[in-house]
């Protein structure tokens, strides 16, 4: 049974069931709020969003890692009516200028800075007019929609607002008008808009409405089993669904405890689950990789851990087992989709077997349609066959925000949105993910999947973590590179690799070239960027790229 409502409403319901229990917890920063008290924050920063003139359905942007003023900023712009627009910390001037013309957002929420990018010296740099102006009235020429600047942080800046500027504004809108605001909103507006990764072409701006998150924040939590004694530790980022929805929405939908970490550090997430006593962990397969092999995990206690969810990439077998065996997480479930479907359209189970979870992305979610066609025909094919997965129901987005073309290619007539995800289905409804359409390589005629040969190569003892990738070929057309990440105090040769494949694999999937890496480039919300390999690859082995050719 779906929810129609919306977020606002949505935490106004928690805060009455659970008034005083734990609703957020920053351990960093020794900051914990009861359900009543984060209601009051959130009123308190949405009537200081109705201070600055915002209307319901304007975009305000926030560009900050996971501090607590974001997921104030979550919950009180969905109280107000305003769009949230989530900015990938990973973003320099060119992207960050980009999206918020894209957008038309009228206010940005940025922190001072994340890893070696100083997100100040950038806004100053595309909107030099911050410097001479009043804050709230900025007219910059480059971002001609762009009115408010808010600082999250402690020391004033030139042209901006502070965010304690902000609360205090609240003094000026009455708590009646923003309950009348409130509740002039609908359960099917556009309340959240969230950019994809931009591996590919430009980053498309995904409209998401209220009843497509919540609804989707309860299905996972439903497949987790999370309720008011839960504590979800969050050390994904909150500008990707996996924070967002399944992290921070889910919590609030079943009264489990927020137990946020601002940026990822994989010592500083063990810790956090062992002294909050977390019962849930998020991640992807990179971080809960980190966490396996950080040098105190094995004197951490992480007996609370019971459940949580690994997902934003296929998540390879071996590390599944180990997040089971070693960190103890029985009730481990394996989450798929992407942020069009808001996002998850499949999850496991906590009773299903080990073999299902970690050979299967799980079965599809309550009141969600799904099917697998032949790509060239569109027609649907028979379990176990190889096709493209489309899904369709109530977490499909409300399109890309003014991209009507995009939108129409990604939605067809029907309402069936096509993932571009390769998948299979058996016939007890358990899917697996086997690739991207575009991933997919083609050597000699002959298709090769990336994800069979990783999992094969994951077998290997000395390897860590493994990325196929297509690189091109004068004469078959392209052929197979093998990225690898050799485990720690390890050494591994390309021959030793070579060898291991002979008679396990065919030949044709065998890699023709062997790369080992420290690191993989990465987009912030952990996918690995496959194209970036693939260049590295292009330089490393004086490879010549067809395409690149012809363009020239």
């Amino acid at each position: 049974m779906l929810r129609m409502i919306t977020i606002g409403n949505l935490l106004d319901e928690a805060a009455r069931l659970y008034r005083d229990k734990e609703a957020l917890v920053y351990q960093e920063r020794s900051l914990r709020y009861s359900f009543a008290q984060f209601q009051e924050v959130c009123n308190r920063a949405a009537r200081g969003f109705m201070s600055l003139g915002i209307q319901k359905g304007e975009n305000i942007a926030i560009w900050a890692t996971n501090v607590p003023e974001w997921v104030i900023s979550q919950f009180a712009t969905a109280k107000m009516g305003g769009v949230l627009v989530t900015v990938n910390t990973s973003y320099r001037v060119h992207e960050l200028e980009y999206l918020l013309r894209q957008s038309e957002s009228t206010t940005l929420l940025l922190i001072d800075g994340y890893r070696d990018a100083n997100y100040l010296e950038m806004i100053r740099e595309i909107c030099p007019e911050l410097a001479t102006c009043e804050p709230g009235a900025l007219v910059s020429k480059r971002l001609p929609n762009l009115r408010n600047v808010v600082y999250l942080g402690e020391e004033r800046q030139p042209g901006m607002f502070l965010w304690k500027d902000l609360l205090e504004r609240a003094e000026l809108v009455s708590e009646e008008e923003q309950r009348l605001r409130q509740e002039s909103l609908s359960f099917d507006d556009v309340i959240n808009m969230q950019y994809t990764s931009g591996t590919t072409g430009f980053p498309k701006g995904v409209m998401l409405s209220h009843v497509n998150i919540v609804n989707n924040a309860i299905k996972v939590a439903e497949c987790q089993g999370l309720g008011v004694d839960d504590r979800v530790c969050i050390p994904v980022p909150f500008f990707h669904c996996f924070g967002c929805v399944m992290g921070t929405l889910a919590c609030v939908a079943t009264g489990a405890t927020m137990v946020p970490v601002i940026a990822f550090d994989p010592g500083l997430v063990l810790s956090i689950v062992e002294a909050e006593r977390c019962t849930a962990l998020y991640g992807v397969p990179t971080m809960f990789i980190a966490e396996l092999n950080h040098p105190t995990f094995e004197q951490r206690d992480l007996s609370s851990l019971r459940t949580g969810i690994m997902a934003g990439s296929l998540c390879p077998i071996e590390v599944m087992k180990k997040v089971v065996d070693k960190m103890g997480i029985r009730d481990i479930t394996i989450a798929y989709g992407q942020t069009e479907s808001s996002p998850v359209i499949t999850q496991t189970r906590p009773e299903d077997s080990i073999e299902r979870k970690v050979s299967t992305v799980g079965r599809l979610h309550e009141g969600v349609e799904a099917k697998i066609i032949n790509p060239a025909t569109g027609e649907i094919v028979p379990p176990g066959v190889q096709g493209e997965l489309c899904t369709r129901g109530y977490l499909v987005m409300k399109g890309y925000y003014n991209m009507p073309d995009q939108t129409a290619k990604a939605i067809d007539e029907e309402g069936w949105l096509h993932t571009g995800d390769l998948a299979t289905v058996d016939e007890e409804g358990y899917y697996r993910i086997t690739g991207r359409l575009k991933d997919m390589i083609i050597r000699g005629g002959e298709n090769i999947y990336p994800r069979e040969v990783e999992e094969f190569l994951y077998t290997h003892p000395k390897i860590l973590d493994v990325q196929i990738v297509g690189v091109p070929d004068a004469k078959y057309g392209e052929q197979v590179l093998a990225c690898i990440r050799v485990k720690p105090g390890e050494t591994l040769t390309e021959e030793e690799v070579l060898a291991y494949c002979e008679g396990k694999i065919a030949r044709f999937k065998t890699p023709r070239y062997i790369q080992f890496v420290d690191e993989y480039p990465m987009t912030a919300s952990g996918k690995i960027q496959k194209f970036k390999l693939r260049e590295q690859a292009l330089a490393t082995f004086g490879l010549t790229d067809p395409a690149q050719t012809e363009l020239a």
